[in-house]
């Protein structure tokens, strides 16, 4: 029960908003434009945001990824993206923008990049992975902390 409960706050912490209050057509936005991915796509956003951190200087000597697949990927998001904002949810997008501006989109993308991670972390192999490193904790100073 106690992995479970630091595994959910973990997974809380690294999943919220940066900013937790938007207006109703910023968050009806986010709702249309997760609502409108279906499961390959929130796949291919997951993917996306990976290839992306792949390139952040401690993580890239650890990957394979190529600048042809980061290009071909961004091409997929670029399309995704027009679809979602012209056709998908183009009327609540146009109002989000109209009272919110520029962070109402923001806001909405933020909601669908957390669609993409929990796919991420829907995968058991994934959170396996995440939740190795209980082995490794000094389990004694855990309990005196979590008691």
């Amino acid at each position: 029960m106690k992995k479970f409960i630091f595994m959910l706050a973990m997974l809380t912490i690294f999943m919220m908003p940066i900013h937790t209050h938007a207006n109703q057509s910023a968050q009806a936005l986010g709702t249309c434009l997760a609502d409108a991915l279906n499961g390959k796509e929130r796949k291919e956003l997951a993917k996306w945001i990976y290839f992306g951190m792949s390139r952040h200087s401690t993580i890239k000597q650890y990957s394979k990824v190529t600048d042809a697949d980061i290009d071909n990927m961004n091409k997929y998001i670029g399309r995704l993206v027009t679809r979602l904002l012209t056709a998908d949810c183009s009327q609540i997008a146009s109002k989000a923008i109209k009272e919110g501006g520029a962070s109402s989109v923001q806001y909405a993308f933020r909601v669908v990049g957390q669609v993409a991670m929990q796919e991420l972390m829907r995968e058991k192999s994934v959170t396996k992975a995440l939740g190795e490193f209980e082995t490794y904790l000094d389990k004694e100073k855990m309990n005196q902390v979590l008691k």
